[in-house]
Protein backbone atom coordinates (compact mmCIF):
# COMPACT_ATOMS: atom_id res chain seq x y z
CA UNK A 1 0.00 0.00 0.00
CA UNK A 2 1.24 3.48 -1.13
CA UNK A 3 -0.28 4.99 2.07
CA UNK A 4 1.11 4.93 5.71
CA UNK A 5 -0.37 2.49 7.96
CA UNK A 6 -0.93 2.17 11.37
CA UNK A 7 2.42 0.17 11.83
CA UNK A 8 4.46 2.81 10.21
CA UNK A 9 4.14 5.54 13.61
CA UNK A 10 4.99 5.96 16.77
CA UNK A 11 2.29 5.59 18.73
CA UNK A 12 3.61 5.57 22.60
CA UNK A 13 3.20 8.32 24.89
CA UNK A 14 0.98 10.21 21.84
CA UNK A 15 -2.83 11.63 21.69
CA UNK A 16 -4.03 8.69 18.58
CA UNK A 17 -7.24 10.18 16.62
CA UNK A 18 -9.06 7.04 15.17
CA UNK A 19 -11.55 7.89 12.83
CA UNK A 20 -14.50 4.55 13.31
CA UNK A 21 -17.49 3.62 11.53
CA UNK A 22 -19.60 2.78 14.44
CA UNK A 23 -22.77 3.92 12.31
CA UNK A 24 -24.47 0.64 13.58
CA UNK A 25 -28.45 -0.49 13.39
CA UNK A 26 -30.46 -0.10 16.16
CA UNK A 27 -34.15 -0.93 17.01
CA UNK A 28 -37.15 0.27 18.12
CA UNK A 29 -36.02 0.10 21.97
CA UNK A 30 -32.38 1.56 21.09
CA UNK A 31 -30.58 -1.57 21.14
CA UNK A 32 -27.71 -2.51 18.82
CA UNK A 33 -28.86 -5.26 16.58
CA UNK A 34 -25.59 -5.88 14.85
CA UNK A 35 -21.98 -5.16 16.73
CA UNK A 36 -20.28 -6.30 13.22
CA UNK A 37 -18.94 -2.18 12.89
CA UNK A 38 -17.56 -2.29 16.56
CA UNK A 39 -15.62 -5.66 16.78
CA UNK A 40 -14.19 -4.70 13.53
CA UNK A 41 -12.42 -1.76 15.01
CA UNK A 42 -10.64 -4.11 17.34
CA UNK A 43 -7.45 -4.39 16.00
CA UNK A 44 -6.79 -1.13 15.67
CA UNK A 45 -7.91 -0.11 18.78
CA UNK A 46 -6.04 -2.58 20.82
CA UNK A 47 -2.80 -1.98 18.62
CA UNK A 48 -2.57 1.23 19.65
CA UNK A 49 -3.16 0.72 23.54
CA UNK A 50 -0.85 -1.72 23.60
CA UNK A 51 1.16 1.02 22.46
CA UNK A 52 0.86 3.13 24.74
CA UNK A 53 -1.55 5.47 23.21
CA UNK A 54 -3.77 7.71 24.10
CA UNK A 55 -6.55 6.56 22.36
CA UNK A 56 -9.56 9.18 20.83
CA UNK A 57 -12.30 7.45 18.84
CA UNK A 58 -14.49 9.03 16.87
CA UNK A 59 -17.53 8.45 14.59
CA UNK A 60 -20.78 9.20 13.14
CA UNK A 61 -24.18 7.29 14.51
CA UNK A 62 -27.02 7.80 11.62
CA UNK A 63 -28.68 11.16 10.07
CA UNK A 64 -28.40 13.52 12.75
CA UNK A 65 -28.14 16.30 9.89
CA UNK A 66 -26.25 18.89 12.11
CA UNK A 67 -28.77 18.37 14.80
CA UNK A 68 -27.94 16.75 18.46
CA UNK A 69 -30.14 13.80 18.28
CA UNK A 70 -30.30 11.90 21.28
CA UNK A 71 -31.81 9.36 20.22
CA UNK A 72 -28.00 9.24 18.13
CA UNK A 73 -25.88 9.45 20.93
CA UNK A 74 -22.87 7.24 21.65
CA UNK A 75 -23.77 5.63 24.74
CA UNK A 76 -24.66 2.51 23.79
CA UNK A 77 -21.78 2.05 21.32
CA UNK A 78 -19.17 3.00 24.27
CA UNK A 79 -20.76 0.42 26.38
CA UNK A 80 -20.48 -2.20 23.97
CA UNK A 81 -16.66 -1.14 23.10
CA UNK A 82 -15.75 -1.45 26.97
CA UNK A 83 -17.85 -4.82 27.02
CA UNK A 84 -15.48 -5.95 24.37
CA UNK A 85 -12.41 -4.85 24.94
CA UNK A 86 -12.71 -5.23 28.67
CA UNK A 87 -11.64 -1.85 29.34
CA UNK A 88 -13.40 1.30 30.38
CA UNK A 89 -14.17 3.59 27.44
CA UNK A 90 -15.00 7.46 28.63
CA UNK A 91 -17.62 8.44 26.24
CA UNK A 92 -18.02 12.32 25.89
CA UNK A 93 -20.98 14.69 25.38
CA UNK A 94 -19.28 16.60 22.72
CA UNK A 95 -16.39 16.35 20.08
CA UNK A 96 -15.23 19.73 20.77
CA UNK A 97 -14.57 22.30 22.99
CA UNK A 98 -13.21 23.45 26.38
CA UNK A 99 -14.87 20.09 28.20
CA UNK A 100 -13.35 18.16 25.30
CA UNK A 101 -10.14 19.12 25.53
CA UNK A 102 -10.09 19.20 29.27
CA UNK A 103 -11.01 15.73 29.02
CA UNK A 104 -8.49 14.79 26.38
CA UNK A 105 -5.62 16.41 28.59
CA UNK A 106 -5.98 14.93 31.75
CA UNK A 107 -6.01 10.95 29.44
CA UNK A 108 -2.86 9.19 30.61
CA UNK A 109 -1.73 6.26 27.84
CA UNK A 110 -3.60 3.34 27.60
CA UNK A 111 -6.80 5.76 28.08
CA UNK A 112 -9.51 5.17 25.86
CA UNK A 113 -11.87 8.79 25.10
CA UNK A 114 -14.90 8.07 22.66
CA UNK A 115 -15.91 11.46 20.96
CA UNK A 116 -19.51 12.25 20.47
CA UNK A 117 -21.35 11.94 17.22
CA UNK A 118 -20.10 14.27 14.96
CA UNK A 119 -22.32 14.73 12.51
CA UNK A 120 -24.48 16.42 15.46
CA UNK A 121 -22.34 19.52 13.87
CA UNK A 122 -23.29 20.57 10.42
CA UNK A 123 -19.72 21.49 9.95
CA UNK A 124 -18.78 17.79 10.05
CA UNK A 125 -19.89 16.72 6.48
CA UNK A 126 -19.34 20.15 5.26
CA UNK A 127 -15.96 19.52 6.01
CA UNK A 128 -14.95 22.38 7.42
CA UNK A 129 -11.48 23.71 7.76
CA UNK A 130 -12.20 25.44 11.15
CA UNK A 131 -13.83 22.67 12.59
CA UNK A 132 -11.15 20.10 11.01
CA UNK A 133 -8.56 22.09 13.10
CA UNK A 134 -10.61 21.76 16.12
CA UNK A 135 -11.01 17.67 15.81
CA UNK A 136 -7.08 17.77 14.77
CA UNK A 137 -6.23 20.09 17.91
CA UNK A 138 -7.08 17.23 20.03
CA UNK A 139 -4.41 14.79 18.76
CA UNK A 140 -1.01 14.44 17.18
CA UNK A 141 -1.28 11.94 14.83
CA UNK A 142 -4.38 10.69 12.97
CA UNK A 143 -5.50 6.99 11.73
CA UNK A 144 -8.61 6.46 9.67
CA UNK A 145 -10.48 2.94 10.21
CA UNK A 146 -13.77 3.81 8.54
CA UNK A 147 -13.64 2.61 5.15
CA UNK A 148 -17.40 3.11 5.03
CA UNK A 149 -17.07 6.53 5.02
CA UNK A 150 -13.89 6.83 3.51
CA UNK A 151 -16.20 7.96 -0.27
CA UNK A 152 -16.97 11.20 1.93
CA UNK A 153 -14.93 13.91 1.78
CA UNK A 154 -15.87 15.18 5.50
CA UNK A 155 -14.04 16.98 7.92
CA UNK A 156 -13.44 13.98 10.11
CA UNK A 157 -12.57 11.64 7.38
CA UNK A 158 -10.26 14.41 4.98
CA UNK A 159 -9.78 17.64 6.55
CA UNK A 160 -8.05 16.54 9.77
CA UNK A 161 -5.35 15.38 7.41
CA UNK A 162 -4.22 18.51 6.72
CA UNK A 163 -3.09 19.17 10.06
CA UNK A 164 -1.89 15.94 11.22
CA UNK A 165 0.22 12.87 9.85
CA UNK A 166 -2.24 10.44 8.63
CA UNK A 167 -2.45 6.70 8.54
CA UNK A 168 -4.58 3.48 7.60
CA UNK A 169 -5.72 1.20 10.43
CA UNK A 170 -5.88 -2.61 10.33
CA UNK A 171 -9.10 -2.56 9.07
CA UNK A 172 -8.71 -0.05 6.14
CA UNK A 173 -5.19 -1.63 4.83
CA UNK A 174 -7.36 -4.85 4.70
CA UNK A 175 -10.30 -3.54 2.38
CA UNK A 176 -7.40 -1.34 0.48
CA UNK A 177 -5.28 -4.12 -0.12
CA UNK A 178 -7.89 -6.93 -1.02
CA UNK A 179 -10.28 -4.15 -2.89
CA UNK A 180 -6.72 -3.31 -5.22
CA UNK A 181 -6.04 -7.46 -5.96
CA UNK A 182 -9.27 -7.87 -7.76
CA UNK A 183 -8.94 -4.44 -9.41
CA UNK A 184 -5.61 -4.87 -10.52
CA UNK A 185 -4.20 -8.25 -10.48
CA UNK A 186 -6.82 -10.78 -9.73
CA UNK A 187 -6.82 -14.13 -10.38
CA UNK A 188 -8.16 -16.21 -12.91
CA UNK A 189 -11.01 -17.14 -13.82
CA UNK A 190 -12.80 -14.08 -12.37
CA UNK A 191 -16.42 -14.34 -11.85
CA UNK A 192 -18.41 -11.13 -10.84
CA UNK A 193 -22.12 -11.79 -9.34
CA UNK A 194 -24.08 -8.97 -9.31
CA UNK A 195 -27.49 -7.93 -7.80
CA UNK A 196 -29.80 -5.32 -5.92
CA UNK A 197 -32.78 -3.46 -7.29
CA UNK A 198 -30.94 -1.30 -9.60
CA UNK A 199 -28.87 -1.36 -12.90
CA UNK A 200 -27.95 2.58 -12.36
CA UNK A 201 -26.64 1.66 -9.14
CA UNK A 202 -23.89 -0.71 -11.14
CA UNK A 203 -23.24 0.57 -14.37
CA UNK A 204 -20.10 2.32 -13.34
CA UNK A 205 -18.82 -0.90 -11.53
CA UNK A 206 -19.96 -3.10 -15.10
CA UNK A 207 -18.28 -0.55 -17.05
CA UNK A 208 -14.81 -0.98 -15.05
CA UNK A 209 -15.01 -4.55 -14.09
CA UNK A 210 -15.41 -5.31 -17.87
CA UNK A 211 -11.57 -4.97 -18.63
CA UNK A 212 -11.00 -7.71 -16.11
CA UNK A 213 -13.79 -10.18 -15.50
CA UNK A 214 -14.71 -13.42 -17.50
CA UNK A 215 -18.03 -13.39 -16.74
CA UNK A 216 -21.00 -11.45 -14.90
CA UNK A 217 -23.92 -13.32 -12.81
CA UNK A 218 -26.89 -10.83 -13.02
CA UNK A 219 -29.48 -11.42 -10.44
CA UNK A 220 -31.61 -9.47 -8.18
CA UNK A 221 -34.34 -6.94 -9.31
CA UNK A 222 -31.30 -4.95 -11.60
CA UNK A 223 -31.77 -8.67 -13.77
CA UNK A 224 -35.40 -7.86 -14.91
CA UNK A 225 -34.28 -4.03 -16.85
CA UNK A 226 -31.46 -6.77 -18.77
CA UNK A 227 -33.97 -9.00 -19.40
CA UNK A 228 -36.38 -6.57 -20.70
CA UNK A 229 -33.83 -5.15 -23.11
CA UNK A 230 -33.58 -8.53 -24.25
CA UNK A 231 -37.53 -8.16 -25.45
CA UNK A 232 -38.13 -10.58 -22.70
CA UNK A 233 -41.82 -10.28 -21.18
CA UNK A 234 -41.09 -9.87 -17.15
CA UNK A 235 -45.02 -9.00 -15.76
CA UNK A 236 -44.70 -6.83 -13.16
CA UNK A 237 -41.09 -6.61 -12.06
CA UNK A 238 -39.40 -3.86 -11.28
CA UNK A 239 -38.35 -2.24 -14.20
CA UNK A 240 -35.46 0.72 -14.96
CA UNK A 241 -37.26 2.19 -18.13
CA UNK A 242 -34.70 4.78 -18.78
CA UNK A 243 -31.94 2.30 -18.56
CA UNK A 244 -32.91 -0.17 -21.04
CA UNK A 245 -30.78 1.20 -23.67
CA UNK A 246 -28.00 1.16 -21.19
CA UNK A 247 -28.30 -2.67 -20.45
CA UNK A 248 -28.44 -3.00 -24.05
CA UNK A 249 -25.62 -1.94 -24.73
CA UNK A 250 -23.70 -3.50 -21.92
CA UNK A 251 -25.18 -6.59 -23.51
CA UNK A 252 -23.37 -5.61 -26.74
CA UNK A 253 -20.18 -4.83 -25.45
CA UNK A 254 -20.18 -8.26 -23.28
CA UNK A 255 -20.61 -9.92 -26.41
CA UNK A 256 -17.73 -8.34 -28.39
CA UNK A 257 -15.70 -9.09 -25.68
CA UNK A 258 -16.63 -12.80 -25.43
CA UNK A 259 -17.51 -12.52 -21.73
CA UNK A 260 -20.66 -14.05 -20.76
CA UNK A 261 -23.54 -12.18 -18.67
CA UNK A 262 -25.97 -15.08 -17.20
CA UNK A 263 -29.32 -14.06 -16.71
CA UNK A 264 -31.76 -15.61 -14.77
CA UNK A 265 -33.84 -18.41 -16.73
CA UNK A 266 -36.36 -19.17 -13.89
CA UNK A 267 -38.49 -17.05 -11.06
CA UNK A 268 -39.72 -17.17 -8.02
CA UNK A 269 -42.40 -14.21 -8.05
CA UNK A 270 -45.62 -13.03 -6.33
CA UNK A 271 -48.68 -10.62 -6.78
CA UNK A 272 -47.00 -9.07 -3.93
CA UNK A 273 -43.50 -8.79 -2.09
CA UNK A 274 -44.28 -8.96 1.33
CA UNK A 275 -44.49 -11.77 3.92
CA UNK A 276 -46.39 -14.88 3.70
CA UNK A 277 -47.90 -14.32 0.16
CA UNK A 278 -48.31 -17.18 -2.42
CA UNK A 279 -45.22 -17.69 -4.34
CA UNK A 280 -45.58 -18.80 -8.01
CA UNK A 281 -42.44 -21.07 -9.69
CA UNK A 282 -42.09 -19.77 -13.20
CA UNK A 283 -40.63 -22.37 -15.04
CA UNK A 284 -39.06 -20.02 -17.87
CA UNK A 285 -37.45 -16.84 -18.50
CA UNK A 286 -39.97 -14.70 -19.44
CA UNK A 287 -42.45 -13.23 -16.12
CA UNK A 288 -46.52 -13.30 -16.50
CA UNK A 289 -48.95 -10.29 -16.08
CA UNK A 290 -49.22 -9.61 -12.72
CA UNK A 291 -46.43 -11.10 -10.97
CA UNK A 292 -43.07 -9.34 -9.80
CA UNK A 293 -40.04 -11.79 -9.69
CA UNK A 294 -38.47 -11.36 -5.97
CA UNK A 295 -35.66 -14.44 -6.51
CA UNK A 296 -34.13 -16.20 -8.92
CA UNK A 297 -35.16 -20.21 -9.67
CA UNK A 298 -33.32 -23.63 -9.14
CA UNK A 299 -32.09 -23.43 -12.49
CA UNK A 300 -30.85 -20.13 -12.85
CA UNK A 301 -29.08 -21.30 -9.45
CA UNK A 302 -27.53 -24.35 -11.08
CA UNK A 303 -26.16 -21.93 -14.18
CA UNK A 304 -24.44 -19.96 -11.49
CA UNK A 305 -22.90 -22.35 -9.59
CA UNK A 306 -21.94 -23.72 -12.70
CA UNK A 307 -20.04 -20.57 -13.58
CA UNK A 308 -18.82 -20.41 -10.39
CA UNK A 309 -17.36 -23.40 -9.91
CA UNK A 310 -14.00 -23.25 -11.91
CA UNK A 311 -13.15 -19.51 -10.70
CA UNK A 312 -10.27 -18.42 -9.09
CA UNK A 313 -11.59 -14.86 -7.86
CA UNK A 314 -15.51 -13.97 -7.03
CA UNK A 315 -16.57 -10.35 -6.20
CA UNK A 316 -20.16 -10.37 -5.15
CA UNK A 317 -22.35 -7.15 -4.47
CA UNK A 318 -26.01 -7.33 -4.38
CA UNK A 319 -28.72 -9.81 -2.97
CA UNK A 320 -30.32 -11.92 -5.98
CA UNK A 321 -33.40 -11.80 -4.20
CA UNK A 322 -35.24 -10.12 -1.68
CA UNK A 323 -33.78 -11.75 1.01
CA UNK A 324 -35.15 -10.21 3.89
CA UNK A 325 -38.63 -12.27 3.18
CA UNK A 326 -38.57 -15.63 3.95
CA UNK A 327 -39.79 -17.21 0.57
CA UNK A 328 -37.33 -15.57 -1.41
CA UNK A 329 -33.93 -15.85 0.04
CA UNK A 330 -33.42 -18.94 -1.04
CA UNK A 331 -31.50 -18.15 -4.32
CA UNK A 332 -29.02 -15.37 -2.32
CA UNK A 333 -28.69 -18.42 0.55
CA UNK A 334 -28.30 -21.06 -2.24
CA UNK A 335 -25.32 -18.89 -3.76
CA UNK A 336 -23.15 -17.81 -0.64
CA UNK A 337 -23.30 -21.23 0.77
CA UNK A 338 -21.67 -22.70 -2.68
CA UNK A 339 -19.14 -19.87 -2.57
CA UNK A 340 -18.16 -20.70 1.17
CA UNK A 341 -17.56 -24.20 -0.01
CA UNK A 342 -15.02 -23.18 -2.89
CA UNK A 343 -11.07 -22.92 -2.60
CA UNK A 344 -11.49 -19.50 -4.11
CA UNK A 345 -10.81 -15.29 -3.08
CA UNK A 346 -14.28 -14.29 -2.88
CA UNK A 347 -14.73 -10.75 -2.00
CA UNK A 348 -18.48 -9.89 -0.51
CA UNK A 349 -19.48 -5.80 -1.92
CA UNK A 350 -20.72 -4.54 1.26
CA UNK A 351 -23.85 -3.18 1.66
CA UNK A 352 -27.08 -5.93 1.57
CA UNK A 353 -24.53 -8.28 0.18
CA UNK A 354 -22.95 -8.75 3.58
CA UNK A 355 -25.88 -8.54 5.24
CA UNK A 356 -27.08 -11.51 3.61
CA UNK A 357 -24.20 -12.99 4.58
CA UNK A 358 -24.24 -12.23 8.30
CA UNK A 359 -28.13 -13.44 8.01
CA UNK A 360 -26.63 -16.60 6.94
CA UNK A 361 -23.65 -17.10 9.32
CA UNK A 362 -21.44 -17.39 6.62
CA UNK A 363 -18.96 -14.38 7.59
CA UNK A 364 -15.69 -16.43 8.70
CA UNK A 365 -16.37 -18.68 5.10
CA UNK A 366 -15.41 -15.67 2.80
CA UNK A 367 -12.05 -14.51 2.16
CA UNK A 368 -13.22 -10.90 3.15
CA UNK A 369 -16.45 -8.95 3.81
CA UNK A 370 -16.05 -5.58 2.91
CA UNK A 371 -17.49 -3.21 5.76
CA UNK A 372 -18.42 -0.15 3.09
CA UNK A 373 -21.29 -0.29 0.65
CA UNK A 374 -21.31 2.81 -1.02
CA UNK A 375 -17.43 3.09 -0.36
CA UNK A 376 -16.81 -0.57 -1.45
CA UNK A 377 -19.27 0.72 -4.90
CA UNK A 378 -17.17 3.40 -5.56
CA UNK A 379 -13.87 1.91 -5.01
CA UNK A 380 -14.73 -0.94 -7.86
CA UNK A 381 -15.70 1.81 -10.05
CA UNK A 382 -12.10 3.37 -10.25
CA UNK A 383 -12.92 6.43 -8.06
CA UNK A 384 -10.45 7.79 -6.22
CA UNK A 385 -11.91 7.89 -2.57
CA UNK A 386 -11.39 11.24 -0.26
CA UNK A 387 -10.44 9.08 3.02
CA UNK A 388 -7.91 7.06 1.49
CA UNK A 389 -6.53 9.65 -1.00
CA UNK A 390 -5.98 12.31 2.14
CA UNK A 391 -3.77 9.50 3.45
CA UNK A 392 -0.11 9.99 3.66
CA UNK A 393 2.04 8.66 1.23
CA UNK A 394 4.53 6.45 2.40
CA UNK A 395 7.34 8.33 0.09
Amino acid sequence: MSKLDIKDLNLSGKRVFVRCDFNVPLDENQNITDDKRIRAALPTVKYALEASAIVILASHLGRPKGEVKEKLRLGLVAKRLSELLGKKVKKLDDCIGPEVDAAVGEAKPGDIILLENLRFHPEEEKNDPEFSKKLAHLADVYVNDAFGTAHRAHASTEGITHFLKSAAGFLMQKEIEYLSKIMKNPDKPYVAILGGAKVSDKIAVIDNLMERVDAFLIGGGMAYTFLKAKGIEIGASIVEEGKIEVAKNILDKAQSKNIKIILPQDHLAAEKIEEGVQIAYIDSPQIPDGLRGADIGPKTVKDFKSALSGAKTILWNGPLGVFEIKGFEKGTREIAVFIASLDVTSIIGGGDTAAAIAKFGLEDKMTHVSTGGGACLEFLEGKQLPGIAALTDKN
